[in-house]
């Protein structure tokens, strides 16, 4: 069954917005969770389908869960742990997934992961995983598309990490948390989302100083001194970016709640080059507004905290209307233009040179079918489709459905002319899928 959404271009988006829990961090938490021989209880956790999928991994490993929309928390008792294998069938659909080989090999001295999957951005290698465990003591082969990794015990080392790798950093500080003595991350990924996994491993008993810079140093502790605790996921900092630029691309104005404003000052800095508004109302509330068309920049998309590859196809929606001629280096992934082809059917002037984009300012959008090609690709263009003039129709909304709580519902309230329909006109409805628990005991 195929789901669209249809969108009536040209409405400015007024009045407020809650900005969910953040997918890129809780999707961890998730993993780290498992860590503890008890249960944890995480809040603030978006209904997605990959936190559908993330759970489905911890279940198939023998975790029990209980999943509270309502109260948008989840319980994760990990006292069983009665497999060490992620599955392909899962572990394929969402590269965050492999975060569980770091948890799993600390946790079970064993784990058998497959190699991950998401989003087709660019080639995106386990490399510095691999390298990173091995350094730590861990014996790995892969084979017919899984990891097996094997410790008898894990030892502290110092680990330099060739590129600052968000992925790499999260598995080896989970599998560093209870390995022999101290491990030191050189050229650690500073995003928000490796803070927030420092704290909630502190939160359980980890000792972890650094998170946030370039250096993270993990002190080893018991794995019987973990224990269970409660924790709360940062807000979406990608979210809350998107939200800002549908505001700003359609000439808005609103408030931006449940927001930290500091995980975004190198987008917000772009926005306001360009005309926006950005007004602090209090420490995790922002005003944003545009009256005027919007000046056009350039940018190169850098890792934390430089500008955000996840925000750069929402960035370029805003420079397609905008004045002048503004360019794009994308320096992290080959294939983050995936949503140009779909732009310039609405008539945008964009000019494509390997990772570098010109973008020529036209006066306005048409309405157009376009294609989500992955997460981000999908927001981007429906921003584009609120900015346009006429209907746009935007097809494979399971890409944003992977990142995106309530998109639609959010943006209806803002005053967005959009829905979801089918074939049949029916609703789509992301619910849990917890199934598959397995017997034998990992101690």
């Amino acid at each position: 069954m195929v789901e669209k959404f249809k969108i009536q271009g040209g409405e400015a988006l007024k009045g407020e917005v809650s900005v969910s829990g953040a997918k890129n961090s809780v999707l961890k938490l998730f993993a780290a969770s498992i860590l503890v021989k008890g249960s944890t209880k995480i809040y603030n956790v978006p209904q997605l389908t990959d936190v559908n999928i993330m759970l489905n991994v911890l279940s198939d490993l023998g975790a029990k869960l209980d999943y509270n929309l309502e109260e948008k928390s989840v319980s994760i008792d990990a006292t069983d742990i009665t497999s060490i294998t992620a599955k392909y069938e899962l572990v394929s659909k969402m590269r965050a997934s492999f975060t569980i080989l770091g948890a799993l090999l600390a946790r079970c001295k064993e784990a058998i992961v497959a190699l991950p999957g998401g989003c087709a951005i660019g080639e995106r290698r386990v490399d510095f995983h691999i390298k990173g465990l091995e350094a730590l003591g861990a014996k790995i082969k892969i084979e017919n598309g899984y990891v097996h990794a094997k410790a008898s015990k894990l030892v502290g080392t110092d680990i330099y990490l060739d590129i600052p790798s968000v992925g790499a950093t999260e598995n080896l500080m989970l599998a560093a948390v209870t390995a022999q003595g101290a491990t030191r991350i050189q050229n650690a990924a500073q995003e928000p989302e490796i803070l927030d996994l420092a704290n909630f491993l502190n939160t359980i008993g980890a000792d972890i100083t650094g998170a946030g810079t370039s250096e993270i140093v993990i002190n080893g502790v018991p794995r019987e001194s973990l224990h269970s605790a409660e924790y709360t996921t940062i807000p979406d900092r990608i979210e809350a970016g998107t939200f800002m630029a549908a505001v700003v691309g359609t000439k808005g104005k609103a408030v931006i709640r449940n927001v930290y404003p500091a995980h975004l000052t190198f987008f917000n800095d772009k926005l306001i080059k360009m005309g926006a508004n950005i007004k602090l109302a209090d420490p995790t509330t922002i005003e944003v507004s545009c009256k005027s068309k919007l000046n056009s920049i350039n940018f190169v998309t850098q890792p934390y905290p430089g500008f955000p590859t996840d925000l750069q196809a929402i960035a370029m929606t805003l420079l397609t209307t905008s004045n002048g001629v503004g360019i794009i280096t994308e320096s992290l992934y080959e294939n983050r233009f995936m949503q140009v082809p779909d732009l310039r059917r609405m008539g945008a002037d964009i000019h494509q040179d390997r990772n570098h984009a010109i973008i020529k300012g036209v006066k306005y959008l048409t309405g157009a079918t376009v294609v989500a090609s992955d997460l981000r690709a999908g927001a981007a263009l429906v921003i584009a489709g609120l900015m346009a003039n006429g209907e746009t129709y935007v097809e494979k909304l399971h890409h944003i459905d992977r990142g995106y709580e309530s998109f639609e519902q959010k943006l209806s309230n803002l005053g967005a002319k959009i829905i979801r329909f089918d074939d049949e006109t029916t609703v789509n409805n992301i619910g849990t899928n917890i199934k598959g628990v397995l017997n034998e005991s990992c101690l």
